[in-house]
């Protein structure tokens, strides 16, 4: 009778836990920052695979008080249709990383004002991007980041959060985004700007692209392209090199 109490109540708290963790941008300091949302929404499963375990535990506990012993394969049936069905879903999403959550509008919340503190730590990470050309690492977590600036990483989060609005996937993402516009600009294709700005998805990319210069990147590549032939441009090899190298040091607007 006691594991019939413990045993849904650690599962329920476990999944309580995690989504009340998961309500902070830093809930996640080792999760790869190309990879979206889908880390969260994945551990978001978890939590409630977790409630719903200790939900069917406790039912089954008090027919079995009431006598009947009989509803036990319902319950146990229904639960596990419905976990197939969540993780099914999940599974066959035709955008697995999904929108990054943001406004109604579009925009990132409102924040604090950021202190001098914050546009210290800021100017120090935006040199660290730009000398140690970080956001080309499609592995590049929170963690590293805050562990190469020797800070928490909950204060570099706050920080990036206060000064620019934005949470620390799309503060990375604007880097490689604009480098993959010089990429683009200098003849490379989608998929080769896509690989050398530091994405490692291109529903990712697609989306961070458009989210920052308002088109998509096969839209600007065929601007770019369409003003080579106004201007009589060529792209030569040695342009294509220049470009690369401009685009590993993409300096944050």
């Amino acid at each position: 009778m006691t594991l019939d109490v413990v045993l849904p109540a650690l599962f329920a708290g476990y999944g309580v836990a995690i989504l009340v963790r998961l309500r902070t941008d830093d809930a996640l300091p080792l999760a790869r920052l190309g990879s979206g949302p889908l880390p969260a929404r994945i551990w978001k499963a978890i939590s409630l695979l977790l409630i719903i375990s200790a939900v069917s535990d406790v039912l089954i506990a008090v027919t079995l008080l009431l006598g009947h012993a009989e509803w036990r394969p319902l319950i146990i049936s229904v639960v596990t249709s419905f976990t197939l069905l969540g993780i099914g879903l999940l599974s066959l999403s035709h955008d697995a990383e999904g929108k990054a959550e943001e406004g109604s509008d579009g925009t990132a919340p409102e924040t604090s004002h950021p202190s001098e503190e914050d546009a210290a730590l800021i100017a120090r990470l935006d040199a660290l991007m730009r000398n140690d050309r970080l956001h080309l690492d499609p592995d590049l977590t929170l963690a590293r980041l805050a562990r190469r600036l020797h800070v928490p990483i909950k204060q570099l989060s706050a920080a990036i959060n206060r000064t620019t609005g934005e949470n620390i996937s799309r503060y990375v993402n604007g880097f490689r985004v604009r480098g993959a516009c010089t990429l683009l600009e200098s003849g490379e294709s989608v998929t080769q700007a896509m690989l050398g700005s530091g994405f490692n998805t291109k529903s990712n990319f697609n989306r961070e692209f458009s989210r920052v210069m308002g088109q998509s990147p096969s839209a600007f590549l065929r601007r770019a392209q369409e003003g080579q032939r106004l201007t009589g441009a060529q792209v030569s090899p040695a342009s294509k090199e220049a470009a690369r190298e401009t685009a590993l040091q993409t300096w944050r607007r």
